[in-house]
């Protein structure tokens, strides 16, 4: 100890660590939903700014957000096969995004 700090606590933090169990599946979950979002708000720009906005893209994109928030819990909590179900529901909405963006 130095100075009322642990030495082991002042270490790099280089070395990955794995993340097991309820926490390894939510933190999964998480990785998932930044990826998905990596695909959702390109989508959800194009519709924007080209003026395409409609009660169907505004469905779709709520459609998107509550998937989202639906599926850290279902992966969380191992729900099969609902999680791929609502990993579903997300995924359609935005390929549907695109479409519409195409219309």
């Amino acid at each position: 100890k130095f100075v009322g700090i642990s030495v082991a606590g002042a270490t790099s933090r280089d070395e990955a660590r794995q993340l097991t169990g309820l926490a390894g599946r939510l933190q999964r979950a998480l990785q998932n939903g930044t990826e998905a979002l990596v695909f959702f708000a390109p989508a959800a720009l194009i519709v924007a700014v080209s003026g395409q906005s409609t009660g169907f893209t505004a469905a779709c994109a709520w459609a998107v957000l509550g998937a989202r928030i639906l599926y850290l819990p279902a992966y969380g909590l191992g729900l099969v096969p609902g999680r791929s179900l609502v990993w579903a529901v997300g995924f359609l909405a935005t390929l549907a995004l695109y479409l519409a963006a195409l219309t």
